[in-house]
């Protein structure tokens, strides 16, 4: 095993190939935390609920992240190891659930597929540190945050809340930012939308976001520093506005319907992570 390690070390197209295969392994995994932690939550609270009202709570069969075992939700069928490996399954089985036949959702080999390109980039441009694996915890959380937010506009504080302590014990010993940045960016990232969110509210009297967009800013900004916060609330914004707007135009979608921001915040989270430096440098000098 140490020989192996010494390799991915020494070469850098096979470390990179390793980290593709690896992000698709997780990407799939990515796909039963993104339809199963708002689940989860929702179950959650259905049972404060009850326990609030003085109600007996009933004993529910196991339900996470691990148990039960996936099984297509058309015909229940359990889906086998070989049905679970990453694109080549689906390919294999031509989209479709190998019992009832029923198409299978092309996001789920889209997941997958970006899961991996992101992994690999990563590795291509850390090479082989510390530095790559801390990059990979940050983006796969950001895809998970992504999916869930664009299914149920949910930022589970399960994820933000422990990407942002991660982001600062990195940062202990400067890994992407020196410690005080990191503190500075937790808090102000959290700030700056807790502002924004109260301000539209005494102008309008409506929420115009959730407090889970103030949590994703502030884990952003304990990864990256308080010097990138601009930068990735600006790209954020632009990125909502032209794709709010093409949703408008093009797919008739009501400017009423509430959409997502946390999705945004991670385009500008992932920015920051390839881009940082050139991103601080435009407009700090450096």
């Amino acid at each position: 095993m140490t020989d192996f390690f010494i390799m991915l070390s020494e070469h850098a197209p096979l470390f990179i190939t390793v980290s593709v295969l690896l992000g698709l392994m997780v990407g799939s995994f990515l796909n039963v935390v993104i339809h199963r932690m708002p689940l989860m939550m929702e179950r959650e609270w259905h049972m404060n609920c009850q326990e609030l009202r003085g109600e007996e709570v009933a004993p529910l069969p196991r339900y996470n992240l691990v148990v039960p075992r996936s099984a297509c939700p058309g015909c229940g069928q359990a889906i086998s190891a070989w049905q679970n490996i990453p694109l080549l399954s689906y390919a294999l089985l031509g989209g479709k659930c190998a019992g009832c036949k029923k198409p299978i959702s092309l996001r789920y080999p889209f997941i997958e597929g970006l899961t991996g390109l992101l992994a690999g980039l990563i590795s291509w441009k850390f090479g082989y540190s510390s530095m790559a694996v801390a990059a990979w915890v940050f983006m796969f959380a950001l895809i998970a945050l992504t999916f869930i937010d664009f299914d149920t506009q949910l930022l589970p504080d399960d994820i933000t809340l422990p990407l942002l302590w991660l982001g600062l014990l990195y940062n202990l010993n400067g890994g992407f930012t020196d410690i005080q940045s990191a503190v500075i960016g937790a808090v102000a990232g959290y700030l700056v939308l807790w502002s924004v969110y109260w301000l539209f509210k005494l102008v309008t009297g409506k929420e115009g976001m959730g407090y889970g967009d103030f949590k994703l800013l502030a884990a952003i900004g304990a990864w990256f520093g308080w010097q990138l916060l601009p930068a990735v609330i600006l790209l954020s914004s632009l990125a909502g506005s032209l794709i709010g707007i093409g949703l408008i135009v093009l797919a008739k979608r009501g400017r009423d319907i509430p959409m997502p921001f946390g999705p945004y915040l991670a385009l500008g989270g992932i920015a920051a992570l390839f881009f940082g430096p050139q991103l601080s440098q435009f407009y700090l000098g450096g």
